[in-house]
C-alpha cells in the first residue's frame, strides 16, 4: 500500500495540472440546452485527451528507464517486492542493502541499484494511476463506448504489465519474462496511441457534425483552439499529436490501403527486431559479437541457436542446469544482427515510399531519422562493448519507431475509411442526380 502511495504522489501532478487548464468552450452563451450538453461532453473528451498524452509521454519515459535498470543491473536492487526488503523506500533498509553490498560489493544489491530499482516501481505505479484516473473518467462520464472499453482494456494491460514486473524480481530475471515486460510496455504504448487516436477522430467527428466543417478544418480549429486555451506547456505537448494527426487524406483509398499495410508490415517487423533485441540484452548477449560488420572476425561464427533460444529457462543457464555457452549468446546477438539488416532495408524503402506521398512526407523523414539513430547506437553497442547512454537510446528510439509507424497506420486506415465514405456519399448524390433528371424528363 506504501508504495501504491507513493505512485498516487506521482500521478497527482499530472492529473492536477490538467484539471487546471482552460478548455475551449463550444457552446455559444444563450444556446440551448442540447448544445451545452454537447459543448460539456466535448470539454471532458478534451480534457481526457490531454490526461492521455501525459501519460503516453510518461509510459515512454518509463520504458527508457527501465531500460537504464537492466542496464545497470539494479533490477535485483531490491529482491523483493513490491517494497525494499519490506519498506517503503531503500533508506529504511539500508541496514539489510549495506549488509548484501558488504557481502558482495559488485553484487545485485547496493544502495544506488536499490533507489534505481525503486523508483522505477515509483514510476510504474504512478503510471498505473493515471491509466485508472483515465478509465473512471471515461466511465464515470459516461463517454462514447470505444473510448470507455479502450480505457478499460488499457487498464486491465496495465496491471498485467505489473504482475510481470512482479514476477521480474521473484523469478530472479528470467529471460523470457523479462522479454515479455519488454514487449508489455511496447503493447501499452501502441494501446496509449490507440487511444489518444480515438478520442482526436471523435472530437474531429463531432465537431464536424455540429458545424459542418471538412475534416481538415476541423482538426485545424480544434487544435487552434486548444492552443489559443492553454499555456505554452500544454502546446509542446500537443503539437506531436498534431504534427502526426494532422495530415489529410491521400488521393484514393487504394493508395491508403496499400501504406496501411506496408505501415502494418513494418510494425511488425520492428516488433520482431525489437523481441530479438530484448533476448539479447536480458541474455547480456551483446558482447558476443564485438566487431561490425563481422563478428568475432567471421561472417558466420560458431553459434548454438539450441541452447541460445531456449525460451524456458533461468538467467546464464541453459534447462539442464548447465551454463549457457558463448557460442549460445553468438547466436544470440547475430540473429538480432542479422535480422536488422531487414527491418532497416524495408524501413528505408518504406520511408522512400512515404515520400512520394505528399501528405505522409513527415512519416518518411521521421522514419529515417530514427532508423539513423538506431544503426549508429546499434553499431556503437557492439564496438564500444555496451556503453550506458547509447543503449538506452536504442531502446528510447526502438519505442519512438513503433509509436510513429503505428500512427501512421491508424491515420492511413482512418483516411482509407473517410475517402471510401467521401466516394460513397458522391456515388449517391450522382444516382439522385440521374434519377431527379430522368424523373423531371
Amino acid at each position: 500500500m506504501n508504495v501504491a502511495f507513493m505512485g498516487l504522489v506521482v500521478a497527482l501532478g499530472p492529473i492536477s495540472w490538467v484539471w487546471m487548464q482552460k478548455t475551449p468552450v463550444l457552446a455559444e452563451s444563450g444556446a440551448s440546452l442540447e448544445d451545452a450538453i454537447w459543448s460539456r461532453q466535448g470539454v471532458r473528451i478534451q480534457r481526457l485527451l490531454m490526461l492521455s498524452q501525459i501519460t503516453l509521454f510518461l509510459t515512454f519515459d518509463l520504458l527508457i528507464f527501465g531500460a537504464y535498470t537492466r542496464l545497470t543491473d539494479s533490477g535485483l536492487g531490491c529482491p523483493d517486492w513490491p517494497g525494499c526488503y519490506g519498506y517503503t523506500t531503500p533508506s529504511g533498509a539500508s541496514s539489510m542493502i549495506e549488509g548484501a553490498q558488504t557481502l558482495m560489493p559488485t553484487g545485485p544489491v547496493t544502495h544506488f541499484k536499490a533507489w534505481i530499482e525503486m523508483i522505477h516501481r515509483y514510476l510504474a505505479t504512478g503510471v498505473g494511476v493515471l491509466i485508472l484516473t483515465t478509465s473512471l473518467f471515461a466511465w464515470f462520464n459516461k463517454l462514447e463506448a470505444r473510448i470507455r472499453w479502450s480505457s478499460l482494456a488499457l487498464l486491465v494491460w496495465v496491471c498485467v504489465q505489473g504482475a510481470f514486473g512482479a514476477f521480474t524480481v521473484t523469478m530472479k530475471l528470467f529471460p523470457a519474462v523479462v522479454s515479455l515486460h519488454l514487449m508489455g510496455a511496447i503493447t501499452l504504448l501502441m494501446m496509449l496511441v490507440f487511444f489518444i487516436s480515438a478520442q482526436r477522430n471523435l472530437l474531429k467527428m463531432r465537431s464536424e457534425l455540429k458545424s459542418g466543417h471538412s475534416f481538415v478544418d476541423v482538426n485545424s480549429s480544434i487544435t487552434s483552439a486548444l492552443n489559443q486555451n492553454s499555456t505554452s506547456h500544454a502546446k509542446r505537448i500537443d503539437q506531436m499529436t498534431h504534427l502526426l494527426g494532422g495530415l489529410a487524406p491521400l488521393s484514393s483509398p487504394t493508395s491508403t490501403k496499400f501504406i496501411a499495410k506496408m505501415f502494418g508490415l513494418a510494425i511488425v517487423l520492428v516488433l520482431c527486431q525489437i523481441l530479438l533485441g530484448g533476448w539479447v540484452s536480458t541474455n547480456y548477449a551483446v558482447t558476443a559479437c564485438s566487431t561490425f560488420p563481422m563478428c568475432q572476425n567471421s561472417w558466420w561464427p560458431d553459434m548454438d541457436f539450441a541452447h541460445g533460444f531456449e525460451i524456458w529457462r533461468p538467467l546464464g543457464l541453459t534447462s539442464g542446469g548447465d551454463n549457457i555457452s558463448f557460442s549460445a549468446l553468438t547466436a544470440i546477438h547475430y540473429t538480432h544482427r542479422l535480422f536488422a539488416y531487414l527491418v532497416i532495408a524495408f524501413i528505408g524503402w518504406l520511408g522512400w515510399r512515404l515520400n512520394r506521398e505528399g501528405k505522409f512526407k513527415n512519416f518518411g523523414y521521421m522514419i529515417w531519422s530514427v532508423i539513423a539513430l538506431q544503426i549508429v547506437t546499434g553499431i556503437s553497442n557492439a564496438v564500444f562493448q555496451w556503453p550506458l547512454l547509447s543503449a538506452v537510446i536504442h531502446t528510447g528510439g526502438a519505442a519512438s519507431l513503433v509509436i510513429i509507424l503505428f500512427t501512421g497506420f491508424l491515420m492511413a486506415r482512418e483516411s482509407s475509411k473517410l475517402i471510401k465514405s467521401n466516394q460513397t456519399s458522391e456515388s449517391l448524390g450522382m444516382s439522385d442526380s440521374v434519377q431527379h433528371s430522368r424523373a423531371s424528363v
